[in-house]
């Protein structure tokens, strides 16, 4: 038990980034999921995933107004 505890330590930005975007999709694994509410702080996730969502928005935007040109 103590080395499954070990593989699953505090993630990085990485980590985070890929999170959000794996949930955003649906995409997420069980395995993940535990490790972002075990050891992830709400703080991070919150942050990125309102950056996750403008970046989102303004790709979709950008793509829509050059269509429409």
């Amino acid at each position: 038990m103590d080395q499954q505890q070990d593989k699953m330590k505090k993630p990085g930005p990485l980590a985070v980034i890929g999170s959000i975007i794996s949930a955003a999709f649906g995409v997420q694994s069980s395995r993940n999921r535990e490790r972002d509410f075990t050891h992830g702080r709400f703080r991070n996730y919150v942050i990125t995933a309102i950056i996750f969502v403008g970046v989102f928005i303004a790709t979709v935007f950008t793509v829509v107004q050059i269509v429409l040109k």
